[in-house]
């Protein structure tokens, strides 16, 4: 490796980005196109930086294949910055085996924390929490320490353990302290933040933070939640995000609890028909029977002489967790309030819809001026301020089922 990319190199790794950039900016050769694509990168000019990094691996030789799986990593990273996520996850996969085979292991690390992240941007959060549970976190640098912590503090706090949150935190904060990166220590005071905001809505009454979410769904109470669609209690947990109309159905049962909800009222909110019929009196049997079977070993739902009522087991009480914003676009708004720009596509991916059904609610957003969009066609990206005050935390897709 010759002086200048040595240079350049050790700019980079002391945050003097244009101090690298003048080490390599006029050459083409495959480290210092490298070299290049990561300080643009940190400059946030991710396009740019993308195509250098494509470009460096492509001119890397066969012999070459550890610079080439750098150059794969740093894209990934890349990637994940511009919220793409169409790359197949097989490359990144390759290029880790490729590192570990070269005893490359911090690379090899941060390949995997780049696959776990993505993951939790995603939802999948079973896969993340099996990603993150390899890393070994003595071996990472203080910096990549810093965001595996903070990757671990939001997996806690999506699936409802604020104290493993908090744990996280302290190491993160730790971690950060030790990097010197700034930008890392307010993510991790951010993050903390967010801990004490309002989470979610109990119905009838106030705010909940996160610790008081936990808490009621560990209390043995039976919890309608409509931030992440779903009904538990006892442990148990019941999604119903995949069933649009039995969701409307429970939710509306579990508001009029102990009380009663009327045919009429069950029908108008369930398939939005204001003047129903015998026809639509049948389907709403239908569906109702459906529900039962589904919260069989929760609740019971009982026919009354003037609709449906849900009943709990054992005398235990019913709460109705309602989202801290109201809306059927709150988990994209959630999404969006990250501050980074969204494709359609990857908005899609993570919310488990169709492209079109998210440009629909986009476009809805965008004229009440919720959201903002930049750059045409393919290269469209989608913005929304954050949202301060709470958090929105339990709106991201795909929470882990209640323990």
């Amino acid at each position: 490796m010759d002086s200048l990319i040595t240079a350049s190199a050790r700019s980079l790794a002391s945050g003097d980005v244009l101090g690298a950039l003048k080490h390599v900016a006029l050459r083409a050769d495959p480290p210092a196109l490298a070299l290049r694509g990561i300080a643009m990168a940190r400059l946030g000019d991710f396009a740019k930086a993308r195509d250098l990094l494509r470009r460096a691996a492509r001119g890397f030789g066969a012999h070459e294949e550890l610079a080439r799986a750098r150059c794969v990593v740093a894209e990934a990273e890349v990637a994940m910055a511009m919220r793409d996520f169409g790359g197949p996850p097989r490359v990144l996969a390759a290029a880790l085996a490729v590192l570990e085979a070269h005893g490359d292991y911090g690379n090899a690390l941060q390949a995997r924390l780049i696959a776990a992240r993505k993951l939790l941007l995603l939802g999948r959060l079973q896969a993340a929490a099996a990603e993150l549970s390899r890393l070994d976190i003595r071996a990472l640098t203080p910096a990549l320490a810093a965001v595996a912590q903070l990757a671990a503090a939001e997996l806690a706090m999506r699936s409802l353990r604020p104290a493993q949150a908090r744990a996280a935190l302290v190491n993160a904060q730790a971690a950060a302290a030790r990097s010197g990166v700034p930008e890392l220590l307010a993510e991790v005071m951010e993050a903390g933040a967010a801990l004490q905001r309002p989470a979610a809505r109990r119905h009838g009454g106030g705010e909940m933070s996160l610790d008081e979410v936990a808490a009621l769904q560990a209390s043995g109470t039976l919890v309608l939640d409509a931030c992440r669609r779903g009904l538990g209690g006892g442990g148990t947990w019941r999604p119903l995000a995949r069933r649009p109309v039995l969701f409307v159905l429970a939710r509306t049962l579990a508001e009029a609890w102990p009380g009663e909800a009327g045919r009429d009222l069950l029908i108008e909110q369930a398939f939005n028909i204001r003047r129903p019929d015998e026809t639509h009196r049948a389907r709403l049997r239908v569906e109702i029977g459906r529900l039962r079977a589904l919260v069989k070993g929760l609740a019971s739902i009982d026919a009354t002489p003037l609709g449906f009522a849900m009943r709990t087991l054992n005398g235990s009480v019913l709460a109705v967790l309602e989202p801290p914003i109201d809306g059927e676009q709150a988990s994209l708004l959630a999404l969006l309030s990250d501050g980074a720009a969204w494709s359609t596509s990857a908005l899609a991916l993570a919310l488990d819809a169709s492209q079109r059904t998210v440009q629909r609610a986009l476009a809805e957003l965008e004229a009440a001026g919720r959201v903002r969009s930049i750059g045409h066609a393919r290269t469209r990206r989608w913005l929304a301020p954050p949202l301060a005050g709470f958090t929105t935390i339990l709106l991201l897709p795909s929470a882990l089922p209640l323990e």
